[in-house]
């Protein structure tokens, strides 16, 4: 059953059309992958189903109905790539979480739940107290999936999310979100532009190029039998990294070079590795 629906979707920043018509569904319970190089739109995408950019055509539903954008417990959250900026430095871990939440609890309720929170996402209650500058880049981001699931979202919109760890802390995060969706039912659309990782946490994967889908399909079909010429590129770009993959090749979906970060239409044939921001 779809969840979201993304239907010829459109938005344009002055004269410049980043999305032209994109139509995507995410289905109950399933995690989608968006790849593509960095300014092919997929950023864009997402933040339109939050209310962050503009709609010039088309219409984004949640179980068929438009998607609310306003409001504190919005049923679509986003967790964005920087987890250095993405938690308010003056409120405490556990302030955070608490004012995503879609009830007013009392004090007693209200600790127990960010507790059962944290422990969701693999950190110590007492993490509640912390504020973000003690935490490092991994723990921040596991903050910014509690902070969504406090929300209780149908849906969560995770935006490069492993692309400013250290490679690794990278597949803890994403053993998180595979865990997430297994116990949580959850449905994710997970954008990257790391083909192996994408492999890992996806069950289909949407290709984007210069604001269109270009290809899309069950992820190990779509990766391992790319027909876009623009998808081959993308798996030429790192060669062997999707096809060494697999969904039990940890190891291999931290520390894959990506392809999105510096690539161009121009000049998709070099070898990209992230970029380690945590130590710890």
């Amino acid at each position: 059953m779809t969840v979201l629906s993304f239907r010829d979707v459109s938005v344009r920043y002055g004269s410049h059309t980043v999305l032209k018509g994109v139509s995507l569904d995410i289905a109950h319970g399933e995690i989608v992958g968006l790849v593509g190089e960095s300014g092919s739109g997929k950023s864009t995408l997402a933040r339109a189903a939050v209310g962050l950019a503009p709609l010039a055509g088309g219409r984004i539903l949640l179980d068929d109905r438009p998607v609310p954008t306003r409001g504190r417990a919005r049923p679509v959250q986003m967790v964005f790539q920087d987890p250095y900026s993405s938690l308010d430095p003056r409120m405490t871990v556990g302030e955070s979480i608490a004012e995503a939440m879609r009830e007013r609890l009392g004090k007693q309720a209200r600790r127990a739940e960010i507790t059962r929170l944290l422990a969701l996402v693999h950190l110590d209650a007492a993490r509640a107290g912390d504020r973000p500058g003690r935490l490092s880049g991994g723990q921040r981001q596991r903050v910014a999936l509690a902070r969504a699931l406090a929300a209780r979202p149908e849906v969560i919109l995770a935006d490069e999310i492993t692309s400013a760890l250290d490679v690794s802390v990278q597949g803890a995060v994403l053993n998180l979100v595979r865990e997430m969706r297994r116990e949580l039912d959850l449905s994710m659309l997970f954008i990257s532009h790391n083909l192996a990782v994408v492999r890992y946490v996806a069950d289909r994967v949407a290709v984007m190029y210069d604001g269109e889908i270009v290809e899309h399909g069950p992820t190990t079909q779509v990766l391992g039998s790319p027909q876009h010429e623009y998808t081959r590129h993308l798996l030429a770009a790192v060669p062997g990294a999707a096809h060494r993959a697999s969904a039990g090749d940890r190891a291999s979906a931290g520390n894959q070079a990506s392809v999105g970060n510096q690539a161009s239409a121009e000049n998709r044939n070099g070898i990209l590795s992230p970029t380690p921001k945590e130590h710890t």
